[in-house]
């Protein structure tokens, strides 16, 4: 980031905005300050404190015409993009040996930027999945096309995977789950406003008939092929449930031996199905919406088999455009990137084929990232937020006057038994079946998909294991996994960009790391969904009833709180399809909060650019959300995402915390206030 030296003059008139003395009291004034820089004095903390904090670095960061929003990711995302491509570039160039790791990473990459070769392929490419759709006569035919599309990235109706069993945490259980649409979820199919109605009216009359043509279709032909998918979609999409009735896991699992689902769906034989899967010998599976499959097993009927083929041969269309020639990506952009999320224009190519190749082989890259950008220095480092973040809720949780003794020794239990996973893996995964060449790109990519499906149906049966990541070292994310009580701390998710680890002080990485990752992932183990789960990662009810009410109650000031939040036209946020999130902000915040105030930055209370410690910590906070996105971006979110928009992520569990107030001089009338007794109090 550039440092505007310009603002360095506000200190003063911010001492008197916040109600402090500052001028006897010690300061620096480091030019590269990651918070300092980005913010607008034209907007008063207790107005908007996430404009406040970020304004400047908004104004002078609009959203790129190829992204659908812009933000402190997408930097991050744009460094590793360049370290990565450097990679990449050097494989192509090495001459490896068939078969390890760097012929991979190098073979594909060239296959994705041989665009001569991808238009040559054309829809030839896929000819295999098509075919397979071709040849269908019958129910049967249908079902074990579903079978076979599944083991090579083609998203069916059929939503099938390998995962732990939520009330027996050590056992790997095939699970199926709602699946089958083209548009973002149900809603899509049924909501009446503008914006939406606009985006199905493309989807049926534009993006739909367009891709059949392409693919070989008459128009005429398109069109009735359009008519069949939209009718089944619109059919899967009544009988799935809605974002918020997602999050309840006990309505979700429903574990029943493959005979008692057979009788639910007499028109589908699961054993054979499952066999043809690559999956025999399953007796018991778990199902999230069973009714969702008793529907399934009545269109199989209701449709004829020209619809079903026409429904098939889409998605493997939609699942394979982007690898395929111009005219297809383009198309499939012209919808998905435009139409849904704002964007004006493509990512060049090789930014668009090192996604797809950090998505599908991410650890390959992810070795050679993490030698070089995140050294065992800072790995400690965010090892130690860990156990101070953990200490906090220790004691937050012995002072809770709502809960327990009982319930608390629990929680206790739980929470030290979260096991942090920091940085980078200690084991990576073994890519030495997967098969990549020159040739096709969109063969590589099914290639990489099947190998990435047997990865997972391999653990069926077989022991958990604990030393695998969910998501690569360069990835900018971070998560909580409840039923291996355990979160997963990426080294990416630590940087902030142009300024080494070592320059940043501690109120910055307290708030930017401690509270809004690895607090916010900790309290994922104890909010609406994750508190059901025990310490072993079990569904189970490990609650006094008392306790479940309270909890209960608190939660709904919450839900309360972010229904209110308008954010674009007519909508408002989902409040209960984000609680989780937002008890996991909230919390996180609190538990930095207090962990910060034992460091040594806090105590000295030294000022750095006019600021003290704990305004640092809220706008180190702040960075975390620092971004803007496109409207069309934001109503697909506010439908599809259970989080809050960026900026409510900030101002929203900010107004119910304490130290906000006091660091900032929040005043009744503020637009950030809310009446001390109506705060959101939880952990």
């Amino acid at each position: 980031m550039k440092t505007n030296t310009s603002k360095f003059i506000i200190a003063g008139a911010l001492a008197m905005v916040f109600g402090q003395q500052f001028s006897g009291r010690a300061q620096s004034h480091p030019a590269n300050d990651p918070v300092f820089q980005n913010l607008d004095k034209s907007v008063s903390p207790g107005a908007d404190f996430f404009r406040y904090a970020n304004g400047t670095w908004l104004k002078n960061n609009p959203i790129p015409p190829a992204y659908s929003s812009w933000g402190i990711g997408n930097v991050v995302s744009e460094d590793i993009r360049s370290r990565l491509k450097k990679i990449n570039e050097d494989a192509i160039n090495a001459n490896a040996a068939k078969g390890t790791s760097t012929q991979k990473i190098g073979d594909f990459y060239y296959s994705g930027l041989d665009s001569v070769n991808i238009e040559k392929l054309g829809i030839t490419a896929i000819s295999e999945p098509l075919a397979k759709v071709d040849q269908i006569t019958d129910v049967a035919g249908i079902l074990s096309t579903v079978a076979y599309l599944n083991t090579v990235g083609a998203r069916t109706f059929v939503s099938a995977g390998v995962g732990q069993d939520d009330k027996n945490s050590s056992k790997m259980m095939l699970q199926l789950n709602q699946g089958g649409l083209g548009l973002p979820n149900r809603d899509y199919y049924f909501k009446t406003d503008a914006r939406t109605t606009k985006i199905r009216t493309d989807y049926t009359e534009k993006y739909i008939p367009n891709m059949f043509v392409l693919s070989g279709y008459t128009d005429e032909q398109a069109k009735a092929a359009a008519k069949s998918v939209f009718t089944i979609e619109k059919a899967l999409a009544d009988s799935s449930r809605k974002l918020e009735d997602l999050r309840d896991p006990y309505h979700n699992y429903n574990k029943m031996p493959v005979a008692q689902f057979n009788k639910l769906t007499p028109n589908i034989n699961w054993k054979v199905v499952f066999t043809n899967m690559g999956i025999p010998n399953v007796d018991t599976v778990i199902v999230g919406q069973p009714e969702y499959y008793v529907a399934v097993n009545k269109y199989l009927k209701t449709f004829t088999i020209a619809d079903w083929k026409a429904y098939l041969r889409w998605k493997v269309l939609t699942s394979y455009a982007p690898y395929l020639s111009k005219s297809f990506d383009q198309e499939n952009f012209r919808f998905t990137g435009t139409v849904l999320s704002g964007r004006k224009v493509q990512l060049p190519r090789w930014k668009r084929v090192l996604d797809t190749e950090n998505g599908i082989m991410g650890e390959l890259l992810g070795q050679l990232f993490v030698q070089e950008y995140f050294p065992l220095k800072a790995k400690q480092r965010y090892t130690d937020l860990v156990e101070a973040i953990r200490q906090a809720y220790r004691e937050h949780i012995a002072q809770l006057d709502w809960m327990s003794p009982e319930t608390k020794q629990k929680a206790l239990y739980k929470l030290n038994s979260i096991h942090a996973k920091v940085g980078y893996p200690d084991k990576w995964k073994d890519f030495s079946k997967l098969s990549i060449d020159r040739g096709s790109y969109a063969v590589n990519v099914m290639h990489a998909r099947h190998w990435a499906y047997l990865n997972n149906i391999n653990k069926l049966g077989k022991p958990v294991d604990h030393t695998e990541w969910n998501m690569t070292p360069q990835t900018y994310n971070a998560n909580y996994e409840p039923s291996n009580n355990e979160i997963t701390l990426p080294a990416a998710q630590f940087i902030i960009p142009g300024i080494k680890d070592e320059d940043i002080d501690d109120a910055v990485v307290y708030g930017y790391s401690a509270a809004s990752t690895i607090g916010h992932e900790i309290t994922h183990g104890f909010d609406d969904e994750g508190r059901q789960y025990d310490a072993k990662g079990n569904l189970k009810a490990w609650w006094t009833a008392a306790d479940s009410v309270k909890f209960t109650q608190r939660a709904q000031v919450l839900v309360d709180q972010f229904n209110a939040y308008k954010v674009l036209d007519s909508l408002h946020v989902n409040g209960k399809a984000c609680l989780g999130e937002n008890i996991a902000d909230l919390g996180g915040i609190v538990l930095g909060v207090d962990a910060f105030k034992k460091t040594k930055q806090y105590k000295e209370g030294k000022l750095i650019n006019g600021l003290t410690p704990m305004q640092r910590f809220f706008l180190g906070y702040a960075i975390g959300w620092l971004g803007q996105q496109r409207d069309e971006e934001l109503a697909g979110r506010i439908l599809t995402d259970v989080h809050a928009p960026g900026f409510l992520r900030v101002n929203g569990p900010f107004s119910d915390v304490p130290e906000f107030y006091q660091a900032f001089g929040i005043k009744k009338g503020d637009a950030m206030w809310i009446d001390p007794d109506k705060r959101v109090k939880i952990w």
